[in-house]
């Protein structure tokens, strides 16, 4: 899959840049850094948490590669339909993208096609939405064979959405001596293109999902558990992976750090043959295209034994990325699973690490720090308990 030109840059499944940004006169930057200089937009509409989602806009913007130019906030009752922020709004944000030399302007919301047009011109630069950002970080991160194929399939899927008068060449292609053909307009072509494309990908896909299905089978013949580790970016999942199983996945403190799904058996003493499955992160209003592409992937949580679900207990907005985390559980049918809390980084002495159990006995949250091992043998024993080799003490109802 070919690399874009940067945040919002060419659509890596097709190749194209967006005329709308073109003719917008979108710069390339000249600076010795190489990185694009972004204007953050956070427009609050009442659903509070807005500093905790600004906060979370410059992770992702720097997580894509940006260097945050300036910020702006808004207060809003709901979108507008033509500018999302409103016109007097969208001529602040031009200044201020003028005043900072800002290459691009990135909005923390999902835009229609028709707005970000509209932005666009009004801007004279790049656009992109909360879902853009977080399918070119995707498209960056993306390291397997497989992980490739699902980005560029919720790529194109995204920007088939946004073909309608988005490009400037969509006048009927004019006929001449050997050229006259069905009068198809360039619009119809490219939509017929990444629709070819699309099919394909669903079907290679389909080929491996077949593929860990079967895999899955065998496991479940062999009567080896299951234990997925779910929870919001940057929480700490591939951290703990790697201490529960010796592995050496990828870690770094930046959001989906990592996006290909990792297995590797977990040897627990008393315990039966455990595959512990680090499945990618999920954020609030993760985009659906993303959900839909990797759903193949997100099967490992759907057809677990056992989900440990991991928080960042040291983040002031855990609260919210919990419920962030149990809606996407929720809508790939992952909800009915069992989960057990990992309250993790907890080193900074906001927490004790140790067991919480239920009024019935059944342990429901683990603290723990996966960075300095504190708190890992009690997930270990844990783990134990839930499923004790046949034949040693029953596991706790």
């Amino acid at each position: 899959m070919p690399a874009a030109a940067g945040i919002g840059g060419p659509d890596r499944g097709t190749g194209k840049a967006p005329a709308a940004a073109e003719a917008a006169g979108s710069r390339v930057p000249s600076r010795e850094s190489g990185r694009d200089r972004a204007l953050l937009v956070e427009v609050d509409l009442g659903g509070g948490e807005a500093a905790a989602r600004l906060a979370e806009l410059k992770d992702l913007a720097a997580s894509a590669g940006a260097e945050v130019a300036d910020i702006v906030t808004a207060r809003r009752a709901r979108p507008d339909p033509a500018l999302f922020a409103g016109r007097g709004k969208v001529d602040e944000i031009a200044e201020r993208r003028v005043a900072t030399d800002a290459d691009l302007v990135i909005f923390d919301h999902a835009l229609s096609g028709m707005q970000q047009r509209n932005l666009e011109r009004a801007l004279q630069c790049r656009v992109v939405d909360r879902t853009s950002l977080i399918l070119d970080i995707f498209a960056q991160r993306a390291q397997s064979a497989e992980g490739k194929l699902q980005v560029e399939l919720a790529q194109l899927q995204h920007l088939s959405t946004r073909l309608v008068r988005g490009w400037t060449h969509l006048e009927r292609q004019t006929g001449g001596i050997g050229l006259r053909g069905p009068g198809e307009t360039q619009l119809e072509t490219d939509r017929r293109l990444i629709g070819t494309r699309v099919k394909m990908l669903k079907t290679r896909l389909a080929r491996i999902a077949s593929q860990r299905e079967t895999q899955r089978r065998a496991r479940r013949r062999a009567s080896v558990r299951n234990v997925a580790l779910v929870g919001y970016t940057n929480a700490g999942k591939s951290t703990l992976f790697n201490r529960l199983t010796g592995a050496s996945s990828y870690t770094a403190d930046q959001l989906f750090a990592t996006l290909d799904t990792t297995l590797r058996r977990v040897v627990l003493a008393g315990a039966q043959t455990i595959v512990l499955s680090d499945t990618v992160g999920f954020v609030r209003d993760l985009p659906h295209d993303l959900i839909a592409a990797f759903r193949a992937t997100l099967k490992e949580a759907v057809d677990a034994d056992l989900l440990l679900h991991v928080v960042d207990n040291a983040h002031p907005g855990r609260d919210q990325q919990i419920e962030a985390v149990d809606a996407v559980l929720s809508e790939i049918g992952a909800d009915q699973v069992p989960q057990i809390l990992v309250r993790n980084k907890c080193d900074d002495g906001a927490c004790e690490p140790g067991v919480e159990r239920d009024e019935y006995g059944k342990i429901r949250a683990v603290r723990l720090s996966a960075l300095t091992g504190a708190g890992v043998p009690e997930l270990r024993a844990a783990l134990v308990e839930r499923f004790p080799r046949p034949g040693d003490r029953a596991a706790t109802a």
